[in-house]
């Protein structure tokens, strides 16, 4: 069973396709969850995915405008996307029949 900060950067990287790379990646998960992202815990956790085989990464070309550093690039494998949906599933399957604005703590 995925994480959740990995299921995010699954999402994230699947939603960029071509484009996704560390800081685009950060970028996404940052604007879903309304929260920072460490570049630590993100290439720890892409490492831990291709350790998985859930995803592939390769080091672009270096560019100027990176001054001349390549961008580490991501693509979600068939594995990755099979264990993200496994993940959406489980998470529908637990919320289901659960509101949970009926089910605020008052204050």
């Amino acid at each position: 069973m995925l994480g959740e900060f990995e299921y995010l950067i699954l999402s994230a990287a699947t939603r960029l396709g071509e484009n996704a790379y560390g800081a685009a990646i950060r970028r996404e998960v940052e604007g879903a969850t309304r929260h920072r992202c460490s570049i630590g815990a993100l290439y720890t956790t892409l490492d831990r995915l291709e350790a998985k085989s859930l995803i592939k990464t390769w080091m672009g070309d270096p560019t100027p405008k990176r001054g001349g550093r390549p961008k580490r690039l991501v693509r979600v494998t068939a594995n990755g996307s099979r264990a993200a949906s496994a993940f959406y599933a489980a998470v529908m399957r637990a919320s289901r029949g659960v509101s949970w604005e009926a089910n605020r703590v008052l204050r």
